[in-house]
């Protein structure tokens, strides 16, 4: 119990950096109020919306139960009025009916929404009465599992990597390795690692071991891979049969050196040529960190983990997908997904950012922007990936339309799960990480 309760506390040190970067996380879930009493009425009106399914997935149609509680001592009259949008923001259906709420009363009014095709959806349910305006904000899916992208991956995509691979290869890593420490406690040693990844770019890696092990015992690793702009820290813990890697990936962290640059110029940086995209780059990293493992007699090499979210789901899976010496993979809402689809009003950030780095660029279109995109859309890895998965999701993430989520979940065909977690965003619930711990710990054969 002590071995899970450790873990479950590094994985929220984890999950609380990601969460502090103001672009990434966010909360979705707040609701827009105008609550104005009449007169000296100390009453109020709240209201509840219940999906009748706990992950808003439903096999046909949706169905909500929408409550209404009133406390003034006067009767709420006017109307309940829902609205349903794809998630480009295209207007499907909108209805409303009549509501009236005596004093001092409740009441529950059942909503059976319109037969919509496989996908997801938004729905806003809006109330409007006497002494009260209030949108509720939701999302909901129809047979997600039939959810495909329209667009294929390129037919060099292979090559592309493999291509990438082999340059990493070339480039001895040249490991300098300085133990910390002052940074050590409770019985575990930080190891901070100098390396060269592709381009002869210096990378640096944090590694926490336990201090004492039996002879030949060798320690599974959990590599973590970071957040968009986030800068790694070495994990503790108590746990005394794991290893901890952390990488910071160039462009980050300790790794900034030649690419210190403007946390919105990071996700466009070379995008006009994708041999020198910067994350190309990245995602050597991660292979390269994994070669670090591997060069280490302590470290289990046949019991590796990848896990992170945003970017580090991104990179747990293109990690995976790429480097078969992963032996399982635990994004959490990884971005970049079915990048297509998400123009045209689906996501703000990190288009955005890109229509405007094109502009900037003369000998670049947006057109072109996304065909490069390709080699780095999640879609296009998931399929190559070989080990368990269990991925999590919010519905209400901003920057990852579930849709986009489930299309590279969909793509996976080894063993896997999801978590949805249909009021939150760009996070994951504590449901998911009491899994992961008990999945990692599993799938090592720890006990």
């Amino acid at each position: 119990m002590k071995k899970l309760y450790a873990l479950f506390t590094l994985l929220l040190i984890l999950v609380l950096a990601v969460s502090s970067n103001p672009v990434i996380a966010q909360n979705y879930t707040s609701r827009i109020v105008d609550n104005t009493s009449s007169g000296d009425d100390p009453g109020e009106v709240s209201t509840i919306l219940t999906a009748h399914d706990k992950n808003a997935i439903f096999d046909n149609v949706a169905t909500y139960t929408f409550e209404v509680k009133n406390t003034y001592n006067k009767t709420q009259t006017g109307k309940v009025t829902y609205l349903i949008t794809d998630q480009f923001n295209k207007k499907l259906r909108k209805d409303s009916i009549l509501i009236n709420v005596e004093q001092h009363s409740s009441r529950s009014y059942d909503f059976t929404l319109p037969q919509l095709k496989s996908g997801f959806y938004k729905v806003n349910f809006m109330i409007n009465v006497t002494d009260y305006d209030d949108t509720t904000r939701r999302v909901f899916g129809i047979r997600p599992d039939e959810i495909r992208s329209a667009h294929s991956r390129p037919d060099d995509f292979d090559k592309f990597w493999e291509t990438a691979k082999a340059q990493l290869a070339k480039v001895k890593p040249e490991y300098k390795i300085t133990e910390k420490f002052d940074l050590e406690k409770d019985n575990r040693k930080v190891f901070l690692i100098e390396m060269k990844s592709l381009g002869n770019k210096t990378i640096y890696v944090w590694l926490t071991e336990p201090e004492h092990h039996q002879k030949y015992q060798k320690f599974p690793v959990l590599l973590l891979l970071p957040g968009y702009q986030a800068t790694n820290i070495p994990l503790l813990g108590r746990d005394d049969d794991m290893a901890f890697v952390s990488p910071d990936v160039r462009g980050q962290g300790l790794s900034k050196e030649n690419f210190d640059m403007r946390r919105e110029d990071y996700i466009v940086n070379g995008l006009e040529d994708k041999n020198k995209y910067i994350m190309r780059g990245i995602i050597m990293d991660c292979i390269r960190a994994i070669d670090f493992i591997y060069s280490r007699p302590e470290l289990g090499h046949d019991r590796i983990g990848v896990t992170g979210g945003s970017m580090g789901g991104y990179l747990s899976i293109t990690t995976a997908a790429l480097d078969k010496r992963v032996t399982f993979c635990a994004p959490q809402n990884p971005f970049m997904s079915d990048i297509y689809n998400m123009d045209n009003g689906a996501v703000e950030w990190p288009i955005n950012y890109m229509k405007k780095y094109v502009t900037i660029r003369p000998e670049l279109t947006f057109e072109k922007a996304l065909d490069n995109l390709q080699y780095f859309d999640t879609k296009n890895f998931a399929s190559a990936i070989n080990c368990p998965v269990v991925m999590g999701i919010g519905l209400l993430d901003p920057f990852v339309p579930p849709n986009n989520s489930y299309v590279v979940f969909n793509s996976i065909k080894t063993k896997k799960k999801i978590f949805v977690f249909k009021d939150l965003g760009h996070e994951v619930g504590d449901k998911y990480y009491n899994y992961e711990i008990r999945f990692t710990r599993d799938t090592f054969g720890l006990f």
